[in-house]
C-alpha cells in the first residue's frame, strides 16, 4: 500500500498537513516555537496529524535551541514561529545552527498575501509597509529561502526546502502566509520519496542503502581517492582527526571503521567529541587547537599527514585560543562534507559518504610506514585526595568519568563545562552536545531539551524494531536505547540566561540530570580577563534549588555538592543512575577556578611573555609591558573545610 492510503488520506489535503507528513515520513515528530496569530492554522494541523507533537517553548531563543538540539540527534529539527517578533527573536538561535552545519527547517507564519499586497500598517510589522525586511534579515543565515504563494508548485516548494535542510545541513527559511495555509494539494504526492542524498538514512519511505555512479563520476571519484592513498601510504606519522561533518552527515560508523583499519592515532574535535567510541585503542583524546594538550597538540603538530574526516573548519580562532592544522609537510587531507582538500588544492563536488566508502573498500594496510606511539588521554588528579576537599573543576570531571555509561547523551554549556568535558574519555555509544563555535550563552538549557524529545521518540521508535537504526549510521540494541540518560552541565550564568525551558520538561514529564556549576557568575570570563573590573562578571546568586517549586514540579530531586565526599557518595548512589526524575544538583565551585587545560595554557604564556621579556632583542614598550605583565595563575593549595 501507498503512504496515502496506509494513512486513509483524503485524495486531496491542505499544503499543511503535506507539510506536517512530509515530516513525519522523516520521524520528525516534535514541533518547536510558540504560537501566534499569523501560525495558529498552521499550528492546528500539527494538532490534527498523527504522531506529531507540539513542544510549546517557553520562548522562542529557547525554542531555536531546543530545535537545534534535536536535530543533532534526529538529522533534522522544525521550528514554527509567528512574523515579524517571531521571527527575530530565533535569529541567535538560527545563526548558530548555520555555523555548525545543523539542519533546520524554520517555518513562519506570514500575514495574508492581501495586506502585503496591500502594504498595510499591521502589528509585528516595522510600520513602513515593508513586508520582505525579516525575510531578508534571515537569508543570509539560510541555505534556502521559499514564501509560498504558488498554488499549484506549493508542494514541490515544500519538498525542496525539506530537501535542502537535511542534505545542506542548515538552516532553511519557509515561509507561509496565513490564507495560504489551507493550498489544497494531491496527497498521492506523498507516495514519491523525498530526494535525501545520505547514504545511511533509512525512513517510512526511504531505504538508501548504497549509491550507484555513473562510470564518468565514478572515476573523479577513483581519482582522487588515488590522490588521498598516495599521502597515506607515503607518509610515516598520519593521525586522524574527527569533526563534526561526521556526524552531521551520519557517517560515524564510517569513521570508526577507518580508524580501527588504519589504527593510526586518531583524535576528534570539540566539535566532533561522542562521533567515535574513544575506547578504541588508537583514540588519543581531543584536539583543540592550542588549548590541547601538550602531548596531544605535538602528536598532531609533528604528523606529516593530517586526516581530517568531515572537516567543517580548518582554522578559526578566538580571544582564548588559536586552532589550525599545522604539519611538518604542511600535507592535510581535508575531507568536508561535500568536497576535498588535498594540501592547498581544493576539489568540489566531492561527498564525503562516497569518499569514506571508497577508502574503506580500497585503503590496504600493508602499504601504510608507520612510526608513532600512542599517549595517555584521560587527566588524573595529581594527588590522592580526601573526601573532606572542597571541590575543584579537575576533580569535578575526574569522578563524572566514573559515573557516565554507555550511551550517555552529554550537553554542555559554552565555558569551563565546554573545556572540562573534553579532558575525559567517554564510554562507548556516549554522545556529545555543544556549541564550540557559535558559543551562544544559555545554549546547552533549550539544546538540553530538544535532545529528551529526541530520545524519548528514539525509545518509543525502537519499540517497533529489533535493532534501531540512528540517524547518525549507528545500530542500536533496544535495552542500550531505553537505558539511555540526557545530562546537562551548564554554569550558574547562563542558567539565568535560559533557565524557562525547566518549565517545558517539567510539562512533559521529561527527566534530565542538570549538573549546575556555581562559580557565582562567569569563571571563564572573569579569569581571561583578570586585569580588569571583576565585578562585571558577577552575578546575583539565586536559591537554585527551589526552581521546581515555581514551575509546579511533582517529580523531581535536588542535592547541593560541596565537597569531593558529597560527589563520590552521590554518584556511587545507585538509585540516582536511574533517571526516574528530573533532577538539579547545584555544584559549588570556587569563582576562579577553571578547568586544567585552559589553567596550563595560560601558565605557558605567561612563561614564554616571561623569556621574550628576558631575551636581549626584547625591546620595551608600553604595550609590551602592558601584554607581559600578567597576575600569578598559578593554582594554589586546595582548602579543607
Amino acid at each position: 500500500m501507498t503512504y496515502a492510503e496506509l494513512n486513509r488520506l483524503q485524495e486531496r489535503i491542505s499544503i499543511a498537513e503535506y507539510l506536517c507528513h512530509r515530516l513525519r515520513q522523516l520521524n520528525i515528530r516534535t514541533i518547536f516555537g510558540l504560537p501566534g496569530e499569523f501560525n495558529m492554522p498552521l499550528l492546528d494541523k500539527i494538532y490534527e496529524t498523527d504522531g506529531m507533537r507540539w513542544a510549546g517553548n517557553a520562548n522562542e531563543l529557547n525554542s531555536a535551541y531546543a530545535c537545534d538540539g534535536y536535530s543533532r540527534m534526529k538529522g533534522l529539527g522544525c521550528l514554527v514561529t509567528t512574523f515579524g517578533v517571531g521571527e527575530l527573536s530565533v535569529l541567535t538561535g538560527v545563526a548558530g545552527s548555520y555555523a555548525e552545519h545543523v539542519g533546520i527547517l524554520h517555518i513562519i507564519g506570514m500575514p495574508p498575501t492581501s495586506a502585503q499586497t496591500k502594504q498595510l500598517l499591521l502589528h509585528h510589522t516595522l510600520g513602513n509597509g515593508d513586508y520582505n525586511v525579516f525575510h531578508r534579515i534571515a537569508s543570509d543565515i539560510a541555505c534556502h529561502t521559499q514564501i509560498l504563494n504558488d498554488s499549484e508548485f506549493c508542494f514541490q516548494h515544500v519538498d525542496t526546502c525539506i530537501e535542502m535542510a537535511w542534505n545542506e545541513q542548515k538552516p532553511v527559511y519557509l515561509g507561509i502566509p496565513v490564507n495560504r495555509v489551507h493550498m489544497m494539494v494531491e496527497s498521492s504526492y506523498l507516495n514519491k520519496p523525498l530526494n535525501l542524498d545520505t547514504i545511511n538514512f533509512k525512513s517510512d519511505t526511504n531505504d538508501h542503502d548504497t549509491v550507484v555512479l555513473n562510470e564518468e563520476t565514478s572515476h573523479q571519484y577513483d581519482e582522487i581517492i588515488n590522490m588521498i592513498l598516495k599521502k597515506i601510504y607515503t607518509s610515516e606519522r598520519p593521525v586522524i582527526v574527527v569533526d563534526a561533518g561526521v556526524i552531521r552527515h551520519q557517517i560515524t560508523k564510517e569513521a570508526e571503521d577507518f580508524i580501527k583499519l588504519t589504527k593510526f592515532p586518531s583524535f576528534v574535535t570539540p566539535m566532533g567529541k561522542g562521533s567515535v567510541n574513544e575506547n578504541v585503542p588508537n583514540f588519543d583524546g581531543v584536539f583543540v587547537g592550542s588549548l590541547s594538550r601538550p602531548n596531544v597538540k605535538e602528536l598532531v603538530d609533528n604528523s606529516d599527514c593530517v586526516i581530517v574526516l568531515g572537516c567543517l573548519l580548518a582554522e578559526f580562532s578566538t580571544s582564548t585560543f588559536h586552532f589550525y592544522y599545522k604539519t611538518k609537510s604542511k600535507n592535510k587531507i581535508l575531507i568536508y562534507p561535500k568536497s576535498v582538500k588535498i594540501k592547498n588544492l581544493p576539489f568540489a563536488d566531492y561527498k564525503i559518504e562516497i569518499i569514506m566508502e571508497k577508502l574503506l573498500q580500497r585503503y590496504d594496510p600493508s602499504k601504510t610506514v608507520r612510526k608513532f606511539s600512542h599517549i595517555d588521554t584521560i587527566n588524573v588528579p595529581r594527588q590522592t585526595l580526601s573526601n573532606d576537599y572542597l571541590l575543584k573543576q579537575e576533580w569535578v570531571w575526574h569522578e563524572f568519568s566514573k559515573w557516565f555509561k554507555p550511551g550517555d547523551v552529554i550537553v554542555t554549556e559554552v565555558g569551563s563545562s565546554a573545556f572540562g568535558i573534553n579532558q575525559i574519555k567517554f564510554p562507548p555509544r556516549a554522545q556529545s552536545i555543544s556549541q564550540p563555535l557559535w558559543g551562544s550563552s544559555g545554549y546547552s538549557i533549550g539544546a538540553c531539551l530538544g535532545v529528551l524529545f529526541a530520545i524519548d521518540e528514539l525509545k518509543q521508535e525502537s519499540g517497533l524494531n529489533t535493532n534501531l537504526n540512528l540517524p547518525n549510521g549507528e545500530t542500536i540494541n533496544l535495552k542500550d536505547l531505553q537505558d539511555r540518560r540526557v545530562i546537562l552541565f551548564v554554569g550558574d550564568g547562563a542558567f539565568q540566561i535560559s533557565m524557562q525551558e525547566l518549565s517545558t520538561m517539567v510539562r512533559w514529564n521529561l527527566t534530565p540530570y542538570i549538573f549546575l556549576l556555581n562559580n557565582a557568575g562567569y569563571s571563564v570570563d572573569r579569569f581571561m580577563n583578570h586585569k580588569s573590573n571583576l565585578s562585571k562578571f558577577d552575578i546575583q546568586p539565586w536559591n537554585y534549588l527551589n526552581i521546581f517549586d515555581i514551575f509546579g514540579a511533582l517529580n523531581f530531586e535536588t542535592r547541593k555538592i560541596v565537597t569531593l565526599g558529597d560527589l563520590r557518595e552521590m554518584i556511587s548512589d545507585e538509585t540516582f543512575k536511574i533517571d526516574d526524575k528530573i533532577r538539579l544538583v547545584e555544584i559549588i565551585l570556587p569563582s576562579t577556578d577553571i578547568p586544567p587545560e585552559l589553567l596550563e595554557k595560560l601558565i605557558r604564556e605567561r612563561q614564554q611573555s616571561k623569556v621574550i621579556k628576558e631575551s636581549p632583542r626584547y625591546f620595551d614598550t608600553p604595550q609590551s609591558s602592558e601584554v607581559s605583565e600578567m597576575e600569578d595563575i598559578t593554582p594554589g593549595d586546595s582548602k579543607h573545610i
